[in-house]
């Protein structure tokens, strides 16, 4: 372990916002109106979060006293939670190459830049190869929620990205014709593809 550094609890996507945070990907892929869709992602994000919330103000440890390395631990879950729910907020917008924000569509490396500047305040490279260069290289049994995950989807390593939602799960702009989605990293396709993770100091 390297003197002063953080390294994030475990914890499960379940454990940070409740079981009922996947229900939202199921509209992903329904037969219901897109502004039907996004009501229903609204409102389950915001069950989860105050799920989520609930949870934290009921958990004596939180409402006494912490060391320091608690108050560190509890202001990264806050991050991650504000990166996850700003990804998952954004499910059904449409894939755009070269597209950054909502309006416009989001490539993969367009999503990925708007969440962490909208959670977060950061700003990162504008492709997928140079975000893979930024942070601290991690291995598959690492990841954690808000986790960068890189995969090889044109022929090239680290041409796609996506951020890690927990329980071998993460959320990613496609390609042209398709919309923001959650996806398996489990299925064979995303297996075959995989280059590696990155995690980024939040």
């Amino acid at each position: 372990m390297i003197p002063g550094k953080f390294i994030p609890p475990r914890r499960s996507l379940a454990q940070i916002f409740g079981n009922n945070v996947y229900k939202i990907s199921l509209y992903n892929h329904s037969d219901m109106s897109y502004v039907l869709t996004m009501k229903l992602t609204r409102l389950l994000l915001a069950v989860c979060l105050a799920a989520a919330l609930g949870h934290a103000a009921a958990d004596d440890s939180l409402t006494t006293p912490a060391p320091a390395g608690d108050t560190v631990t509890n202001r990264y879950l806050a991050k991650v939670r504000e990166l996850v729910l700003n990804a998952m907020g954004l499910l059904g917008i449409d894939y755009k190459y070269g597209g950054a924000s909502p309006e416009t569509g989001f490539d993969c490396s367009g999503l990925v830049n708007y969440v962490f500047n909208q959670a977060a305040g950061l700003v990162l490279p504008r492709n997928a190869q140079e975000i893979s260069r930024v942070g601290e290289t991690i291995t598959r049994d690492q990841l954690q929620p808000g986790d960068l995950v890189f995969f090889n989807t044109l022929r090239r390593p680290f041409s796609h990205v996506g951020i890690y939602l927990g329980e071998r799960r993460f959320i990613h702009a496609p390609s042209r014709g398709g919309q923001v989605e959650i996806v398996d990293m489990t299925d064979r396709y995303w297996q075959r593809r995989y280059n590696g993770a990155r995690r980024i100091s939040l």
